[in-house]
């Protein structure tokens, strides 16, 4: 029987991989999971009393785009959270936004630029969908290096001028995952500029945007403004703003044009979601005193994180998001160390990374996720610390 070759170079998945290499060794000490970015903050108090005034609504198929009433909720909260207006034409609802992400691959990517295979541009280490909506579209997946010597953010701009007009997408994740470092204004505005020039759309994905720790992220939409909506694209999502990633919700904001290209192919092959979660969505967006709550929580992790780590060289706090990303010789080796000898679990930074020209910019990490309890987190962080960095 043949399978399709497009991705035959796809690794192991991330946690399967993790698995292959832990699961063979008894934990050190009481296990410990600090691998997934699963929040583990208290749900919002509405969901269940929402649910149960919905649940008829599982009897019915779904509107594709997502509800009036739950764009409206979406880009009422667009307009707080970055002052600018999109209606509902520029808004679609996502059974979470790895599906967004991926499916706007699909949609927005043109199977030539300039008479050549496209390219889809994306940060090393990243979100594994992006690679996988690259190959999907026929597109050539590029990794661009994402480490300390560029702010653990890509540089495009420094791609041959020839490349960069056959780039057809480029993502970007923004507070980054797993780094944690947020795209400024600045940033933002130079990505458009080179979009522009080289005329290619950005798939911005913020879905960590309300996880920080001193100011709130800037985001793609104010940089946008004025610019060619049809060449900007922002994914969010309630999995980490609300504590709700079993819900499968967020939203893509992008031009009315590719929102339409968008949700035909949602109609054909997507799955919407359902009006009971769709409803439970609608009350989180225009909810804000949970995500106050449980960015405090954060906050306060992230001040034992760095009273744990203080003195420990190459160390540095993420600007949003949940994760730590620690510097060590060898993130697999690291990973199974403290695994053997201390039960705490964390992910090698070259299971989301790629290596090009014989160089993995994740090899030389590991990620810790933020995500349990104060008490917990705290123990795992002495764990960690003690074993690997004494």
């Amino acid at each position: 029987m043949a399978f399709a070759e497009r991705f035959s170079d796809l690794p192991e998945y991330a946690f399967p991989r993790l698995r292959t290499l832990l699961d063979a060794y008894a934990p050190g000490d009481e296990p410990m999971a600090m691998t997934i970015g699963e929040p583990k903050h208290p749900m919002p108090g509405f969901v269940a009393e929402v649910l149960a005034e919905n649940i008829g609504g599982f009897g019915v198929y779904p509107p594709n785009d997502g509800t009036p009433d739950l764009l409206a909720a979406i880009s009422g909260w667009i307009g707080r959270r970055y002052g600018v207006t999109v209606g509902p034409d520029r808004l679609m609802a996502l059974n979470g936004t790895r599906e967004g992400l991926f499916n706007a691959g699909l949609a927005l990517c043109p199977e030539e630029k300039r008479g050549a295979r496209p390219v889809v541009l994306m940060p090393n280490p990243f979100y594994q969908v992006y690679a996988v909506a690259a190959l999907a579209a026929g597109a050539e997946p590029v990794y661009v290096p994402a480490t300390a010597a560029t702010g653990f953010l890509p540089d495009y701009a420094v791609l041959p001028p020839a490349l960069l007009d056959r780039v057809a997408l480029a993502y970007l994740c923004s507070p980054a995952n797993p780094q944690g470092a947020v795209a400024s204004p600045a940033y933002w505005a130079s990505l458009l500029a080179l979009a522009e020039r080289h005329d290619f759309t950005v798939l911005a994905d913020e879905c960590y945007s309300e996880v920080w720790r001193n100011a709130p992220p800037p985001g793609i939409l104010q940089a946008a403004v004025g610019a060619d909506p049809e060449r900007v694209f922002a994914f969010h999502s309630l999995s980490k703003r609300s504590n709700l990633p079993g819900l499968r919700s967020g939203f893509v904001a992008g031009g009315a044009k590719g929102i339409a290209r968008i949700r035909k192919l949602r109609a054909f092959a997507g799955a919407p979601l359902p009006l009971p979660l769709q409803k439970v969505a609608e009350r989180a967006w225009a909810d804000e005193a949970h995500v106050t709550a449980s960015r405090a929580l954060y906050q306060e992790k992230f001040a034992d994180a760095a009273e744990v780590f203080a003195g420990v060289q190459g160390f540095q706090l993420p600007e949003g998001g949940f994760f730590l990303w620690l510097p060590v010789e060898d993130g697999e080796a690291a990973a199974l160390r403290l695994w053997r000898e201390t039960g705490v679990r964390v992910l090698p930074g070259a299971y989301l990374s790629r290596e090009v020209n014989g160089d993995n910019p994740g090899k030389g990490y590991i990620r810790a996720a933020l995500v349990a309890p104060r008490d917990e987190t705290r123990r795992g962080l002495i764990r960690l610390r003690d074993c690997l960095y004494r």
